[in-house]
């Protein structure tokens, strides 16, 4: 069975944001999964978009596009982080993300994933540490987030190793993603 993966899109006032990063991570995964050279522009492919509020676009894929469908969306306020270990492999962005929900505890808000003794994404977002003077973000995520990847593009992030231990000497934790951008978290806890 060919496995599906998926795009999440941010949509706001009717304009797709960062889509030349979505269709680089889409075009490469069919390549790399489907030997798939051709590459295809998202935009053309995405019809209705609603043009007023905000919302996530879902672009369901395997070979082709299978599916668009687009989500009111209301961002999700995270309190409480636990770390959790996992060998758990997640290098694209499939459709079946049972591994990843089944490590996700009730009692936190959102889990941070340790493997291989280094830390690497929450379930939703990719992760970044503030030292001082710059936001340092895992060298080895779980996936490459299309906000990540601009970021690093830009200079804004710095790839380093993380480990649990080294918390302590940043100032600050960000989430980032397609739909909350990059997302200084305040008031959390993360055990």
């Amino acid at each position: 069975m060919v496995k599906k993966l998926f795009e999440t899109i941010k949509v706001e006032d009717g304009q797709l944001l960062n889509i030349k990063w979505h269709n680089r991570r889409f075009n490469r995964s069919r390549l790399a999964l489907f030997n798939i050279e051709e590459e295809i522009d998202l935009k053309e492919h995405i019809n209705h978009i609603p043009q007023n509020g905000l919302y996530r676009c879902r672009v369901l894929y395997s070979k082709e596009i299978e599916s668009v469908l687009f989500f009111a969306y209301t961002p999700k306020k995270f309190t409480s982080f636990k770390i959790l270990k996992s060998s758990i492999s997640y290098n694209y962005k499939f459709d079946d993300r049972s591994e990843i929900n089944a490590l996700k505890e009730k009692s936190f808000d959102e889990i941070i994933i340790e493997k291989e003794g280094l830390l690497t994404d929450t379930s939703i977002a990719n992760i970044a540490f503030f030292d001082g003077n710059r936001w340092i973000t895992p060298k080895k995520p779980l996936l490459n987030g299309t906000t990540r990847e601009r970021l690093l593009h830009e200079g804004f992030l710095t790839l380093k190793n993380i480990k649990k231990e080294h918390i302590k000497n940043y100032s600050h934790f960000a989430l980032m993603n397609a739909m909350i951008g990059f997302q200084i978290q305040k008031s959390v806890t993360i055990r």
